[in-house]
């Protein structure tokens, strides 16, 4: 019997590699975006995706649905609703983690999501 990694709740910590030039990115989604690659690019290199998986994670007791990129240079990035719509930007700092929250997103509505720094 074959155990899929991507079906399990994740329950253990989110490892984030982050520095003086490197920032992180987590994306909050619907349940409905569950095991699905979700990318990113440096603006203006839309070729260049870095892609992660929508995972299923408990965490503090809570469910949510997160794509988590745990190393990004510093910059601006696209970030990639569907494979040929950008579905906004984000600003990568180093040393800091990026979050984007599309869980009020419906269907295959593209827009802008709220997005924050946590320092």
């Amino acid at each position: 019997m074959t155990h899929n990694d991507s079906e399990r709740v994740h329950s253990e910590p989110i490892v984030l590699d982050i520095g003086e030039h490197v920032g992180a990115l987590i994306i909050y989604t619907r349940a409905e975006l569950r095991n699905r690659e979700i990318e990113v690019s440096p603006k203006g290199e839309d070729t260049k995706r870095t892609h992660t998986e929508v995972l299923e994670r408990r965490i503090n007791g809570q469910t949510l649905f997160t794509a988590v990129f745990a190393e990004l240079p510093a910059g601006v990035y696209t970030l990639w609703g569907n494979a040929t719509r950008s579905a906004g930007e984000i600003t990568i700092v180093g040393g800091e983690i990026a979050e984007v929250d599309w869980r009020d997103i419906i269907g295959s509505r593209v827009a802008i999501p709220h997005t924050h720094a946590v320092r």
